[in-house]
């Protein structure tokens, strides 16, 4: 994804930076005079512009994050309905091993890999150590599929409170700009204070919100993951125990004519 891809999905969040709105407003020394919103935010307090700054920062990292889960997400969910698919269709171990690699992205991946491995190590079927095996790569998964949520629901918390900041600040301006006006209480005393106030108070709404749904949207897909990953750990380790069961009788097969043999030779 280029700068470019970037820049044009923020631009949602932060609207009010680049929508241009003329007002009309007459003022004691100049007359008539059109004023844009972009031009008030550039002529607010310093506070104020920290605090659009600041909001804008957090804005920008909690769309790059629901974008980046967004596609992670969705690799992980395509990928892991192909890979219940040839897990179904396959009859064999060794059959579901060599179709494995197709599905890097899937959780069930991980899982299958953690139980292959500990399949390698045993001299003897040990079906309580490969489900301990797969429990812990499902809890590894989950925590890479969960990795940066903490950060949107910061930005969910965080962004209100910041902007209701902004917004005491701009309140502040102006009543002190109605304390120091020689007119008494104008409107062009305590405009640009208001103005500051209400642009703080929608920059924290616009960095919030998207940050709250993107936040219960991928946690709710990731539940949803995780469930998977449980059920599909109960399944293989049938599998396993499955193929177990087979191998052995197919062992018992094999011995029963050499003990025959055995015995007629002796």
């Amino acid at each position: 994804m280029n700068v470019s891809e970037l820049f044009c999905s923020f631009l949602p969040a932060f609207w009010f930076f680049m929508q241009e709105q003329t007002a009309q407003t007459q003022t004691a020394q100049t007359g008539n005079s059109s004023s844009t919103l972009l031009d008030l935010v550039l002529r607010a307090s310093p506070i104020a512009k920290a605090v659009l700054l600041i909001l804008f920062l957090f804005s920008i990292a909690s769309w790059a994050i629901i974008l980046m889960k967004a596609r992670a997400t969705r690799r992980a969910e395509r990928q892991s309905g192909e890979f219940m698919r040839a897990f179904e269709k396959s009859s064999r171990w060794a059959e579901l091993y060599a179709n494995v690699a197709s599905f890097a992205a899937s959780p069930l991946t991980g899982i299958f890999q953690a139980a292959n491995s500990e399949l390698q190590k045993q001299s003897r079927l040990n079906l309580d150590a490969v489900q301990r095996a797969m429990q812990s790569a499902a809890i590894d998964e989950a925590t890479k599929l969960e990795k940066s949520l903490g950060l949107l629901a910061s930005v969910a918390s965080a962004s209100p409170f910041i902007g209701l900041f902004g917004t005491v600040v701009g309140i502040i301006i102006a009543f002190n700009g109605l304390t120091q006006s020689s007119a008494g209480a104008t409107i062009q005393a305590v405009a640009p204070g208001i103005a500051e106030a209400l642009i703080a108070t929608a920059a924290g709404i616009a960095a919030a919100v998207p940050a709250v749904l993107g936040y219960n949207r991928y946690l709710n897909r990731i539940k949803v993951l995780a469930a998977e990953m449980d059920s599909f750990s109960l399944r293989l380790l049938n599998f396993i125990e499955r193929e177990a069961i087979e191998s052995y009788g197919v062992q018992q097969q094999q011995q029963r004519p050499q003990r025959a043999h055995a015995d007629r030779v002796g």
